[in-house]
């Protein structure tokens, strides 16, 4: 099928063919770096774009790149994710100065998001994107009045996001509920985390649901098995490690809108007691993301 444009091509498309878009194979090609660089730029800003700049395309010209985390913390593809799934309470945008290295350059300016547990990280995701043009736009201007003030990155306190994929969409219920919530809201909406939900014993039936958002209940008096449902199916509760409890808030069954627990369980037909389990299995000794 067709490619669909970035918002920036589809808007650049809108006026007419007056901006021109560009869209090379590779931007370090001969004859792509030589169109660039006679245009006369002051800079290049670049933004979720999957090729890295050489060193003949950042000569003599202020390169930035925008990236969604507090550098170095969270260098790499999956930042948003990482820092909710971590349980980061604060996060936010950094404006690099290109390198070799991956998100390894000269820190020039930041903006900070406090991330709330009711967060999921396409939302965040969201907000730090309101924040990135001023952001950029402040750098650039600095750049301009001679008042920037690069930082060099502490290697020490380097953390990494990997790029994320549908193996990862697993929770593990023998872990608290608030690793649980982070899990959760950490890969929503992608790759997101199904629950089966359902029968407990031999035989039973579960049906799959996405898992949009969850929230930490009152803790328990007694330990009871993770994953099991306590109390009211309405209640959409889930027993977790450490005597703590889960509740599902919003789901989505396939092929449906989205719906608040309660709604769905109440035309859903349970039989029996109630049990939830992740639709992935987590790999031994996976980590946190």
């Amino acid at each position: 099928g067709a490619l669909t444009p970035t918002p920036v091509a589809a808007w650049c498309a809108s006026r007419g063919g007056s901006i021109p878009v560009i869209r090379p194979e590779n931007v370090n090609a001969a004859d792509v770096s030589d169109h660039l660089r006679s245009l006369g730029a002051d800079a290049w800003v670049v933004i979720a774009f999957g090729q890295k700049l050489g060193m003949d395309l950042r000569r003599g010209v202020l390169a930035v790149n925008l990236h969604a985390s507090l550098l170095p913390r969270w260098r790499g593809a999956a930042p948003i994710n990482a820092a909710v799934v971590a349980g980061d309470e604060l996060t936010g945008n950094s404006v690099i100065a290109l390198a070799d290295r991956m998100d390894a350059g000269e820190v020039l300016g930041q903006t900070t998001r406090v991330i709330g547990d009711d967060l999921t990280a396409g939302e965040l995701h969201d907000l730090l994107s309101g924040d990135g043009p001023s952001l950029v736009l402040d750098v650039l201007t600095r750049s301009r009045s001679g008042t920037l003030r690069p930082m060099m990155q502490d290697e020490t306190w380097v953390t990494r996001a990997r790029k994320l994929s549908r193996s990862d969409a697993w929770v593990d219920f023998t872990r608290p509920a608030r690793e649980c919530l982070r899990r959760v809201h950490g890969l929503t909406p992608w790759p997101g985390v199904s629950f089966l939900v359902g029968g407990s014993g031999p035989g039973d039936g579960m049906t799959e649901l996405k898992v949009l958002r969850v929230q930490v209940a009152a803790s328990m008096s007694e330990q009871a098995s993770p994953g099991r449902m306590i109390g009211e199916a309405t209640d959409g509760l889930v027993a977790c490690g450490e005597k703590t409890v889960l509740r599902i808030v919003e789901v989505q069954p396939p092929g449906k809108r989205p719906m608040r627990w309660e709604e769905y369980a109440r035309g859903a037909r349970f039989a029996g007691p109630l049990a939830a389990r992740s639709a992935i299995t987590p790999p031994p000794g996976a980590d946190a993301c």
